[in-house]
């Protein structure tokens, strides 16, 4: 009989939706980033959940208050990437039996601290024993349904887009369990990508007022994983070419023999914004995001092959279809 094991999480959640009901006129299909529900007219009620579990979310060198306050930050880059405001979370806590006063103090503090960073307050939840540390937070929204940016809107011509540089989380993830050489003066750099990620709220909200994105993902599996999600739901392909890799990653890649792409295309738990934007609408979608401090990267177009990619120096090559996925080995 097969195990999940051998399905890997993306499967096992194909065959769960297929015994599900489907809503009629769903405002996001399965899948996306968040789920909704018509309230009236065209607002709609905006939903996430996410879960944290301490044996394959919380690396060794990450303290419950830096898992805690993770946990807030996974649901709110969900939200990020749909350009939706999230307003209020429940949590429910698995908690081991072992854990210290101290211990609850630290997940209490954490979860609040995230929270409170994203103008978010958390409303209540439910707490039980479990054999492993459990963050399940559900976080909850309201937007219009004409704003929100889906992952299925890329279309043949559009311009592939960033918020930010990729491979610090990959970097900093090795040095926490393989104790690999640091660079100097990029430790606490390639550390605080791991124990400290940032949600690009304020960059997705003004994206999606800027009406300029056709599509857009979080990517919190991987940049080329990201990006296969938004050809599939969108049933185009991609040109890469421009992959913006962090300094220090480039730095960290070097000293230790890795391949600094590898550690930018296939890392997880970037926490940018990946997406798609109409090219006569560049302008307004670059000089939304500066307005709110962040950055837009061009590093790539959509095309109509269903295919995607990677085109350095004049050479070809395609970007496998590779991330974060839970059951799988790694």
């Amino acid at each position: 009989m097969q195990k999940l094991k051998d399905m890997g999480e993306r499967k096992a959640i194909q065959l769960i939706l297929e015994h599900l009901d489907k809503m009629p006129q769903m405002p996001v299909p399965f899948g996306d980033d968040v789920s909704a529900y018509p309230i009236n007219g065209g607002e709609l009620f905006v939903l996430k959940t996410d879960m944290l579990v301490g044996r394959t979310d919380v690396p060794r060198g990450m303290s419950l208050w830096h898992a805690a306050r993770k946990s807030v930050v996974m649901n709110v880059s969900d939200f990020a990437a749909k350009g939706v405001k999230p307003l209020a979370a429940l949590v429910s806590l698995g908690l081991p039996s072992n854990i210290t006063r101290k211990g609850l103090e630290e997940i209490a503090e954490g979860l609040n601290v995230g929270a409170r960073e994203y103008g978010v307050y958390i409303l209540g939840g439910d707490t039980n024993e479990a054999s492993d540390l459990v963050i399940g937070v559900s976080m909850f929204g309201t937007a219009k349904k004409n704003t929100l940016m889906l992952r299925s809107g890329a279309k043949p011509g559009d311009i592939v887009a960033v918020t930010g540089y990729f491979g610090k989380s990959s970097a900093g993830l090795k040095i926490l369990l393989e104790k690999c050489k640091v660079p100097r003066n990029a430790r606490s750099v390639l550390l605080e990508a791991v124990l400290m990620p940032k949600a690009r709220l304020n960059e997705g909200l003004a994206l999606g007022a800027s009406g300029a994105v056709t599509a857009a993902i979080d990517s919190s599996d991987g940049l080329a994983w990201s990006l296969y999600e938004i050809a599939r739901a969108s049933g185009v392909g991609f040109i890469i070419d421009n992959v913006p890799i962090a300094p220090e990653a480039i730095r960290f890649a070097k000293l230790n023999g890795l391949d600094p792409l590898e550690l930018a295309l296939y890392g997880g738990e970037e926490y940018e914004l990946v997406l798609t934007v109409k090219p006569e609408l560049w302008d307004r979608a670059e000089d939304a995001v500066k307005r709110v401090g962040g950055t837009l990267i061009k590093i790539g177009e959509v095309v109509a092959k269903k295919r995607i990619l990677l085109e350095l120096d004049g050479v070809k090559s395609v970007i496998a279809p590779r991330g974060w996925e839970h059951f799988r080995r790694h």
